[in-house]
């Protein structure tokens, strides 16, 4: 009898074990969603900061938190961080006019794209105006500098810093546009710089080996 009542303990023993387990599931689960969320934000913000300039992203990605209190905003951090927001977003504009070349020693030259051709930062060198009207500007460098601007908005709106900062008890709609938008723009400015992509290596992106 009393290897019988052993047996019956085990077996209850193990019918509640299962119990137990599928108590500590949800947790489970509800922690490794969330770890994907975190992974899937941060990975679509190092993916559209590769359309931005480096600059620009590296001193967005140092200031913010610093000026937006870490999204602790009074009035003077979240004037501070609107004042940030405005000057990455025209360095991103104004970024998109420039571009570079290579002489024949292999220095590297920047300069602004003008109606005239290429108008060189530093004046240090002289090209032929053959030469710079090759670097005219054109539509599409004002389609490229719209598109910066949209895609530095969607890297701002990812920034939970920036986004607690202007919206500190955002309700559930808001909350839902906030989440979704930055996403809906990152794609279809991708999928635009790929129908249409730039020809210029300007300040901040990645030079040509020409």
């Amino acid at each position: 009898m009393e290897i019988k009542v052993e047996a019956d303990s085990n077996h209850v023993h193990e019918q509640n074990l299962p119990l137990l387990q599928d108590k500590d599931l949800p947790e489970i689960e509800r922690k490794t969603l969330i770890q994907r969320a975190i992974s899937q934000t941060f990975q679509s913000t190092a993916h559209l900061a590769n359309l931005l300039p480096t600059g620009t992203v590296l001193a967005f990605q140092l200031l913010a938190p610093i000026f937006s209190n870490q999204g602790n905003c009074d009035p003077v951090s979240r004037s501070m961080t609107a004042g940030l927001l405005a000057l990455c977003s025209l360095s991103c504009f104004l970024m998109s006019f420039t571009d570079s070349f290579r002489d024949k020693n292999g220095n590297v030259f920047y300069g602004f794209a003008s109606i005239r051709g290429l108008w060189i930062i530093d004046g240090s060198a002289t090209i032929s105006p053959e030469f710079a009207a090759k670097y005219r500007i054109r539509f599409v460098d004002f389609v490229h500098a719209f598109m910066s601007i949209l895609v530095f908005a969607a890297v701002a709106l990812f920034d939970q810093n920036v986004v607690n900062c202007f919206y500190p008890l955002p309700s559930q709609e808001a909350q839902e546009v906030l989440t979704s938008l930055p996403v809906g723009i990152g794609v279809i400015c991708s999928m635009l710089f790929i129908v249409f992509p730039t020809q210029r290596n300007g300040i901040g992106f990645p030079l040509s080996a020409k």
